[in-house]
C-alpha cells in the first residue's frame, strides 16, 4: 500500500460526519446515536455489521475478523463536548488545519483506524473495538477491552500522537481516591472542646498524602478537590479530599496504594476511609519497545519522517491492554494539538502517512 492510495478526502468526509454527530460520554443517548452513525460508516468501509455491546447504558461496538484477534485496534467515539458545542465551534478546515469538538481527541483516530482496517486484502485475525466512556476511564468497558485484547499480539491505540507527531511509548498509570474524614460537630462559640475538628485532621491528611508524591520515580500524588463543614459556627464534623495518582511503573502505583489505604487519623476521636482506587495500570515501556522499533522501520521503508516517542502522564484503553501483557502502542492516531480544549486541531498532511502506517503495521502483525 502507498501513500498516495489512501484517499484523504474520503477520511476527511468521514471524520467531518463523526465530529457533526456530538458525543458526550454522560449523555448515553448522544453516545447511542454516535454509535449507529459509527456502525454505518464501518458497515459501508468494512462491508460487515459490527457487535453492538451495551453495558450500563454505554454503547461500545466491535468488529472482529476471524476466529481469533491477533491485532487489537482501540478507539472510543465519545468526547469531552457537551451537545450544541458543534454551533460555536464548527467543523471546518483551513489550509492544512481542521478544527471542530472532539478532531484530535480521537473522532479522526477513529477515522483512520476504519480506513487502514479497510484497506487491507486479508483481514483475517483483525479486531476493531470502539468504546463509548473513554473519556471517562472506561468503567463500563474495561472488561470488554480486556477480554477482547486477551491473547493478541499487539494492541494498536488510534488515540492522538504526542506533540510533533510523537506516539506514546510510556503512559502513568492512574488512580483516583477520595479520602473522607469523620469527626463530630459541637457549637464553635459555645463549645468547641467538645467537637472532632474534620478540618483540621483534613489538614494533617493533606500533608501526609502530598508526602507520598516521589519526582524522581514520576510519581505524583496530588490532593485536588477538597471540602469540609456545613455553617461557619460548627465544628466540622466531615471533611474530604480528591486525590489523583500518577505512577509510571506499577510497583509505584501499588506503593502508593497500599499507603493511602494505611493512613489513619491524628487527631483524637477522628476516623479516616478511603474510597476509590486504581484506575488505569501503567503502560511501560517495555510494552511498547518492540512495536514501536517495528514502526520505525515501516515509517523508513516508507520514507515517512522518522518516528519519535515520549512518554506521557494522561491515561487511555491502551493501559488496560498493557496491565495485561499484551504488547501496547499508543498515540498513532491524529496528529495535531490542543484536546479538550477550544484550539484542537489536526493537521491533515499528516493524515494520510498515519493512515498507511497503521495499516501497514497491522499487515505485518497479522501475517
Amino acid at each position: 500500500m502507498t501513500i498516495a492510495a489512501v484517499v484523504v478526502d474520503a477520511i476527511v468526509d468521514t471524520i467531518r460526519t463523526l465530529v457533526d454527530c456530538e458525543s458526550p460520554t454522560a449523555d448515553h443517548g448522544a453516545v447511542a446515536r454516535s454509535a449507529d452513525l459509527v456502525a454505518a460508516l464501518g458497515e459501508e468501509l468494512l462491508g460487515v455489521t459490527p457487535e453492538r455491546v451495551v453495558i450500563d447504558g454505554v454503547t461500545h461496538l466491535r468488529w472482529r475478523f476471524g476466529d481469533a484477534t491477533r491485532v487489537l485496534l482501540l478507539a472510543h467515539h465519545d468526547t469531552v463536548w457537551p451537545i450544541g458545542t458543534i454551533e460555536r465551534i464548527p467543523f471546518a478546515v483551513a489550509g492544512d488545519v481542521m478544527t471542530g469538538p472532539g478532531c484530535f481527541d480521537m473522532k479522526t483516530g477513529l477515522a483512520m483506524a476504519l480506513h487502514a482496517v479497510a484497506s487491507l486484502d486479508d483481514r483475517d485475525g483483525v479486531t476493531l473495538l470502539v468504546t463509548g466512556d473513554e473519556e471517562v476511564g472506561s468503567p463500563s468497558s474495561r472488561r470488554l477491552i480486556e477480554d477482547t485484547a486477551r491473547g493478541a499480539r499487539a494492541a494498536l491505540v488510534l488515540e492522538a500522537s504526542a506533540d510533533g507527531g510523537a506516539l506514546k511509548l510510556e503512559r502513568k498509570g492512574v488512580s483516583l481516591y477520595e479520602v473522607v474524614v469523620d469527626g463530630l460537630a459541637a457549637h464553635a462559640g459555645l463549645e468547641p472542646e467538645k467537637g472532632v475538628n474534620a478540618t483540621v485532621e483534613l489538614a494533617h491528611q493533606v500533608l501526609a498524602i502530598s508526602g507520598l508524591a516521589d519526582p524522581a520515580t514520576g510519581t505524583s500524588v496530588t490532593p485536588t478537590v477538597a471540602g469540609s463543614g456545613s455553617t461557619t459556627n460548627t465544628v466540622p464534623a466531615r471533611a474530604s479530599v480528591w486525590v489523583d495518582v500518577r505512577a509510571r511503573t506499577a510497583a509505584e502505583q501499588q506503593r502508593v496504594d497500599a499507603a493511602i489505604r494505611a493512613l489513619t487519623a491524628v487527631t483524637p476521636g477522628a476516623s479516616v476511609s478511603v474510597l476509590g482506587g486504581i484506575n488505569r495500570p501503567p503502560l511501560e515501556a517495555a510494552a511498547s519497545a518492540s512495536l514501536f522499533a517495528r514502526a520505525q522501520a515501516i515509517a523508513a521503508r516508507l520514507a515517512l519522517d522518522p518516528l519519535a516517542g515520549v512518554a506521557v502522564g494522561g491515561g487511555s484503553d491502551g493501559n488496560f491492554t498493557a496491565g495485561i501483557g499484551v504488547p501496547t502502542l499508543d498515540g498513532l492516531g491524529a496528529v495535531g494539538g490542543g484536546a479538550h480544549a477550544e484550539h484542537e486541531h489536526v493537521l491533515v498532511s499528516e493524515i494520510a502517512p498515519r493512515t498507511v502506517l497503521v495499516a501497514e503495521l497491522v499487515a505485518e502483525l497479522t501475517s
